[in-house]
């Protein structure tokens, strides 16, 4: 308990603590002139406004979206490799930076796009609001389907089933008993979502254009544009304000209500009836429409690494591939090396903060879970300054090293493991660990015999997720990369910014593959060790 308290203070309330000392003062006198010339700006106020609109926008609309896709991978007879297919396909998005997608959005619905042409509808203009939703809810859904697949696994089918013996409908049984059990996990998609696109700087770059600003690109430009890190950081401050509305919105709806239902006083789980025959058409439908969509959009990138130059010589060629792993392979090595170590060293911190947040006589937990993720709900930009000046100077140096990086990726993206963990534990009857502790288990052993093989689906979401945005962060650990560490997105960023359309294709397929693969890894690591999981992840 001690070393979360000192790691998070470390990590999360020492560099804001820096931050908020140059935001706050001027002069070294206290003063709120920065934080109020945020709102004397009519530009800023309708960043601000629009950054409410989008984030809620992206939440509402990617929490549906994964709701629909994680119902059909846990509730719907499907075949297993079609469900497969599924989970491979939604990830998609997510396994790329942002930018990269936004790119393909672009290309496919930005002037004179392919789609846009084959439909012969060339006055379409995709930026502002409209494409900067649609490529952050495409990017972020996959974060609501990870953490709600999760929620919707641990729901016994058993009790869907005596609702329908009782006579309920499948719609009624859906309204008054799977969709009520899915609240923590739509409350915590919700978050996830909400603080994602609120911290999300390169879509609006791409995407928003100057008709549509948002707080996240305005810091990023005030910070790297005129250099005015005092400005960029108040802006970025402002944002907290609503995060922090939400969470605690979040939290009141969650806690105030049991939504216990593994208790292990029943029988064998039967098999989930899922949807009615129009509903299931329907949710089928929407999942191909989606999925097709994901696949057109990314085979644009697969095509462009195989050409010369994108738009003006197709010709094919592997040099973008051969570039790639010459002049490149230092990056390819650091990123996976840094990904590696994030997963690791966040997994275990990840579940042990959600187990003992879960904990309900454990004193300040509520300010052990804010304080776990308040990194995540703040702007990228203003964590990786935030981190640049708590540890380029003073007692603690770290800039330049592998360790800051790593201490970045884990206390900025372990949100979804410690979210996904509460969540499970919420649905567990404490009675079971009671039972184990009775029989005379120590409280490690009935954690490791009972609680975590009940947990594994959540415990393997957030390994997936924190590999992955290790592997594709880009808005925080921009500030940190030196010459001894690079990491792949900043590759991928620099050659887009040159131009190197076709190389900057080649390093994000290649990105693609090696999260799919490490994925692929950590599913059979726990396969291995928790042969219960294969049943867990198998329940239709």
């Amino acid at each position: 308990m001690m070393v979360l308290w000192a790691l998070l203070g470390l990590f999360v309330l020492y560099p804001l603590a820096r931050l908020m000392y140059m935001v706050f003062t001027i002069d070294g006198a206290a003063s709120f002139t920065n934080f109020t010339q945020v709102f004397t700006n009519w530009y800023n106020r309708k960043a601000f406004f629009n950054s409410l609109i989008l984030a809620t926008s992206v939440a509402a609309g990617g929490t549906l979206v994964g709701f629909i896709f994680a119902f059909a991978e846990t509730r719907l007879s499907l075949p297993v490799f079609i469900k497969w297919f599924i989970g491979a396909v939604v990830v998609l998005p997510f396994v790329s930076p942002p930018f990269t997608s936004s790119i393909a959005l672009t290309l496919v619905l930005g002037p004179n796009g392919l789609l846009l042409n084959f439909l012969g509808i060339p006055d379409f203009n995709i930026y502002g609001f409209l494409g900067t939703w649609i490529a952050e809810t495409l990017t972020y859904f996959p974060v609501a389907f990870l953490t709600l697949a999760a929620v919707l696994r641990a729901i016994d089918p058993n009790l869907e089933d005596a609702a329908m013996s009782m006579g309920s409908s499948r719609w009624r049984t859906f309204r008054t008993v799977t969709l009520p059990l899915s609240a923590p996990g739509l409350a915590n998609a919700f978050l996830l979502l909400f603080g994602s696109s609120l911290a999300d700087f390169a879509t609006p770059l791409v995407m928003a254009g100057h008709t549509f600003p948002v707080l996240t690109t305005q810091a990023y430009l005030q910070i790297t544009g005129m250099y005015d890190l005092r400005g960029g950081a108040a802006i970025s401050f402002v944002l907290l304000i609503p995060a922090v509305l939400v969470y605690l919105l979040q939290h009141y709806w969650v806690e105030r209500r049991s939504y216990v239902t593994v208790t292990g006083k029943v029988g064998i789980r039967t098999t989930p009836k899922g949807a009615s025959g129009f509903i299931e058409i329907l949710i089928l439908a929407f999942i191909f429409l989606v999925t097709i969509f994901i696949i057109f959009l990314y085979s644009i990138i697969f095509l462009g690494s195989l050409v010369n130059v994108w738009g003006v010589d197709n010709s094919f060629t592997l040099e973008n591939y051969v570039y790639v792993f010459t002049v490149g392979l230092k990056a390819v090595k650091d990123t996976v090396i840094i990904a590696i170590a994030s997963t690791l060293v966040g997994s275990v911190i990840g579940v042990a903060i959600g187990y003992l947040v879960s904990l309900k006589d454990l004193p300040w937990r509520k300010t052990l879970e804010f304080t776990s993720l308040l990194n995540y709900v703040l702007p990228g930009t203003v964590i990786g300054i935030a981190y640049v000046i708590a540890f380029n100077s003073g007692p603690i140096v770290l800039t330049g090293t592998m360790s800051i990086i790593v201490a970045l990726c884990v206390f900025r993206y372990d949100a979804t493991g410690i979210r996904a963990t509460i969540a499970s534990l919420q649905q567990i009857d404490k009675s079971m660990e009671e039972a184990s502790l009775s029989l005379g288990a120590s409280r490690l052993t009935t954690f490791f015999r009972v609680t975590l093989p009940l947990i594994i689906p959540a415990v393997t979401t957030g390994m997936r997720y924190l590999f992955v945005v290790s592997m594709t962060a880009v808005s925080a650990t921009i500030f940190l990369v030196s010459v001894r560490w690079s990491l792949l997105t900043i590759r991928i960023l620099e050659c887009i910014t040159e131009l190197l359309f076709a190389q900057a294709a080649a390093f994000s397929v290649v990105l693609v593959l090696i999260v799919f693969i490490a994925i692929g890894i950590i599913s059979v690591m726990f396969r291995i060790a928790y042969p219960d999981y294969v049943c867990q992840t198998r329940r239709p």
